[in-house]
């Protein structure tokens, strides 16, 4: 005899309506965005910065764990079983046994990508857990306008076979740097059973650039920025008038956005 109401769990986290296509997924969370508004204010500096950023990775982290990571059935005796045949639960968890590879693009994706990695080693088998690292900046021209991204160092520990790829980075801004650091996966042996990419913030254009250049990618994000859009695209469900949407400044920052977080996460100006 069993329970068989946890045979199945069914599992879909709120999500703001878009017209982004179906790998977008924008958290409707409102816990999430009161703590991300202050994250982002001008009057918020470290250390409260730093345990902001970790607080709302772990809710995001949680989220994509539930909604994209498999499953299996299981059957763990309890503390009571010692006294009961029956002190056994019986459900759907997360399967422990799934290669998982974090990749850290420095600045601002170290402290995500370490948060995701210790988040994940909790839920899944450490041993099929690894992190992944670049050293990778913008590239800007004569008048700072970022014109793309440039590697000066990476570390990727082995294939990604039939992993999970997940790329941690708070702000989708251009998507240049997460584009350049999937391109190079490419060349690793192996195909990944699926790419997630989790963000504080993106853009229009991020998600633009991202779905065109890498369709298959799965898109999580707590907050969608389009704060210098046309007055009129305000009115209407996200995605509806894509092309006019707007986000980014001249310099390809973020608004209403919360400023370089590089900068702000370690303190460094330059």
């Amino acid at each position: 005899m069993r329970d068989h109401a946890y045979d199945t769990i069914p599992y879909r986290p709120a999500e703001m309506a878009h017209r982004y296509g179906q790998n977008v997924h924008v958290l409707a969370d409102p816990l999430a965005l009161t703590q991300l508004a202050r994250l982002c204010a001008k009057g918020t500096f470290q250390p409260e910065i730093n345990r902001l950023v970790g607080e709302l990775y772990g809710i995001l982290v949680r989220a994509i764990i539930n909604a994209e990571f498999p499953r299996h059935a299981m059957a763990q005796p309890t503390r009571m079983i010692d006294v009961t045949p029956h002190g056994v639960f019986q459900g759907e968890v997360i399967d422990p046994q799934v290669r998982a590879v974090t990749v850290n693009i420095a600045r601002a994706g170290t402290l995500p990508s370490q948060i995701t990695y210790d988040y994940l080693n909790q839920v899944l088998d450490p041993r099929l857990v690894r992190q992944d690292h670049f050293v990778m900046a913008r590239t800007v021209d004569e008048k700072g306008r970022v014109i793309g991204a440039a590697i000066s160092g990476s570390k990727i520990g082995g294939d990604v076979d039939d992993s999970i790829l997940l790329f941690p980075d708070p702000m989708g801004a251009t998507g240049g740097s997460l584009c350049l650091a999937m391109d190079e996966y490419k060349k690793v042996a192996g195909t990944p059973r699926k790419i997630i990419c989790a963000h504080l913030i993106v853009t229009p254009e991020y998600l633009k650039r991202v779905t065109t250049q890498h369709p298959n990618a799965v898109i999580y994000a707590l907050r969608l920025d389009r704060g210098l859009s046309p007055e009129e695209v305000f009115n209407t469900v996200p995605g509806t008038h894509w092309d006019k949407e707007r986000g980014l400044d001249d310099k390809q920052y973020i608004v209403p956005g919360g400023g370089g977080f590089g900068e702000l996460m370690n303190n460094a100006y330059v």
